[in-house]
């Protein structure tokens, strides 16, 4: 029953079942006032002939396009192939089509996928800036588009966030590996990541001296270069190091597979926590503890934070952090 040729209309479905435009119409949109069984069956006949809404159309006359944009970081990273994948599901749960863009963590790009998500039209974005200076976030500022930041916080209160509790999470770390009988300890960050990489190691620094691990036994690290990765955590092991704190889960395997390239039996040299709980969403081969970060609460947070915003752009700025938890598969054993 599909349409020959062209897109089918509303007039098409009208006059393949009799109705008006304006009840096809309503029944498509499951209205009130249209019975269960005629929507029934003006959808199946919609179905039958290939009819898909033209929201361009109705964004000319709402004004709105039912899209938003989501602007992260590399989508080779599973945190945020993770937290995309959450969104896409709520948003569409809520009537919303997603756009996905990948900033790569560099600033030019960032702007360049702003500029893109504003010319689309799209009702509001959710991103992960790469920096607090970032002109991406000036730009959606002056543009008066709808946003929300996700995983990060920029002091001042300025713009909507959600993000999950940094410094708790870096605390629940450090106390795991002391509660394991480590003694000697270290956090690694591969990169600096805005407001995170801080909190966690503030929080982490912190468990370790409200047990009395003495401040010469903490260690921090953030090469500058993936080079200096290794041969810094072996300094470490060789210090005598033996609980280590990695920024994140992706980065705490590749760390294992560095150790391991290289001879070192990670559980017999090392004991490793991540944070994310990637494992909570998808199977690695190697199972770590890891703090997880409550992904999918953050991305039912965002996308209603987002909606009240796009209704009403004179709320004041709403801030929400997630609370965090451990998760415990007996890899951080005293050595």
């Amino acid at each position: 029953m599909a349409k020959e040729k062209g897109r089918a209309t509303l007039q098409d479905i009208a006059d393949a079942t009799g109705f008006t435009v304006n009840t096809v119409s309503r029944a498509l949109k499951n209205k009130e006032d249209i019975s269960r069984e005629t929507c029934a069956r003006i959808q199946q006949v919609a179905r039958d002939m290939g009819y898909v809404r033209n929201y361009i159309a109705s964004s000319l006359r709402s004004g709105r396009t039912k899209t938003i944009a989501m602007i992260s970081g590399s989508m080779m990273n599973p945190y945020y192939a993770i937290l995309c994948d959450l969104i896409q599901r709520e948003a569409v749960r809520l009537g919303y089509g997603l756009m996905i863009l990948c900033s790569q963590d560099d600033p030019d790009t960032e702007i360049r996928m702003v500029e893109m998500a504003i010319s689309r039209q799209v009702d509001g974005v959710l991103i992960t800036p790469c920096s607090f200076e970032s002109p991406a976030l000036g730009l959606l500022r002056s543009s008066g588009l709808p946003f929300v930041l996700l995983s990060r916080y920029l002091e001042g209160e300025k713009d909507d966030c959600v993000l999950c509790d940094d410094r708790q999470g870096g605390y629940l770390a450090g106390r795991h590996l002391i509660e394991q009988g480590h003694q000697n300890l270290a956090m690694i960050s591969f990169h600096h990541v805005v407001f995170s990489t801080r909190k966690r190691f503030e929080g982490f620094q912190q468990a370790c001296l409200d047990a009395g691990i003495p401040a010469g036994n903490i260690q921090y690290a953030e090469p500058e270069s993936d080079d200096l990765i290794l041969p810094q955590v072996k300094e470490w092991i060789a210090q005598g190091v033996t609980g280590l704190f990695s920024f994140c889960d992706v980065e705490a395997w590749c760390l294992i597979t560095m150790l391991e390239n290289s001879g070192l039996q990670v559980g017999k040299s090392l004991s490793i926590i991540g944070f994310d709980n990637i494992l909570g969403y998808m199977n690695f081969p190697k199972p770590i503890c890891s703090i997880d970060c409550r992904l999918q609460d953050e991305a039912c947070t965002a996308i209603d934070l987002l909606r009240k915003r796009i209704h009403d752009p004179s709320l004041p700025p709403q801030q929400v952090m997630l609370p965090v938890s451990l998760v415990c598969r007996d890899t951080c054993r005293a050595l």
